[in-house]
């Protein structure tokens, strides 16, 4: 450094100059007051003239201390950003991370913690796109995204999965015009009385979590048409053309006047959490998954 100037002097100066006060110079730089005089000392004695006005009970710049404060203060900023970028580059978490949401509620939380993890990261670009509802993995396993919601229960061997982030009730989708539509919440066993729409998609295990082929009594439940998308899905529900079970967020987030959404009372919640392929994960994936995770109870 210019003169010899050491870091620590460098910042009990600019410290000083800020504060005007010792002892919360001290406090802020965890050091005692005699340290931040002696440094003090030593550096006007290197300058030659002093650099501070000090009385009984005040501290000031002099016009000298005014001016390196002024030249100092944007090399000290630049010197701590070069090095919080270093850390950052060694860590691994600049870059861009491709985050893909299925459904609104995702999209918000995604949202979210993308403005978070940003602004902590100026280094680091969120890239958020919506993954259309009964694509299952193939977005993650082609690489257009890197990182993606999922509910549970989830097995693809070539896939990992977080713990459970967001837990929710589950609902019956049905018509305005259906019967179901004027009861407070339906059971189980009353599946039996509607046509379930199938995604032909997505797995079978996820599908008979989601949707049973047979009431807990072991009615057979009527199968319906597949559908590829949530609109596909609302669109048959609101015609009549059958049900489906989802998760409560839909009375949030997919309000409309021909489709009712009924609470299933005997029904676990469903639970979502985060998914990413096999030996793709890295310190920009982990680090925002975390920031994920941190925001999740508020959103759910």
């Amino acid at each position: 450094m210019a003169a010899g100037l050491e870091r620590h002097e460098l910042e009990v100066f600019l410290t000083l100059a800020e504060e005007l006060h010792f002892g919360r110079t001290a406090d802020r730089l965890l050091v005692s007051r005699a340290h931040v005089s002696q440094t003090l000392q030593k550096l006007e004695r290197r300058i030659g003239a002093p650099l501070f006005l000090r009385t009984s009970r005040t501290v000031g710049l002099t016009p000298l201390g005014s001016r390196l404060a002024e030249d100092l203060a944007p090399l000290h900023r630049a010197m701590a950003d070069a090095v919080e970028r270093a850390v950052a580059t060694a860590r691994g978490i600049n870059g861009t991370l491709r985050v893909g949401f299925v459904g609104a509620l995702w999209g918000q939380l995604f949202g979210a913690a993308a403005d978070a993890f940003q602004a902590a990261r100026p280094g680091c670009v969120i890239e958020l796109r919506e993954v259309p509802f009964g694509v299952g993995q193939e977005p993650l396993r082609t690489g257009e995204i890197q990182l993606s919601n999922v509910s549970f229960p989830f097995d693809a061997p070539d896939m990992s999965v977080s713990e459970a982030l967001v837990t929710e009730g589950r609902v019956l989708a049905v018509s305005a015009k259906h019967p179901f539509a004027r009861r407070p919440a339906v059971f189980l066993e009353d599946m039996a009385e509607v046509t379930m729409l199938t995604i032909p998609t997505l797995s079978v295990r996820w599908s008979r979590a989601r949707a049973p082929l047979t009431t807990p009594s072991g009615r057979p439940i009527p199968q319906g048409p597949p559908v590829a998308s949530m609109q596909e899905l609302l669109a048959l529900v609101a015609a009549g053309k059958g049900a489906f079970p989802v998760g409560a967020q839909m009375n949030r987030f997919y309000l409309r006047p021909d489709v009712a959404y009924v609470p299933i009372e005997d029904a676990p919640p469903l639970t979502w959490g985060l998914v990413w392929r096999t030996g793709t994960e890295t310190p920009l994936l982990r680090d925002f998954a975390a920031t994920v995770a941190e925001l999740a109870p508020a959103h759910a």
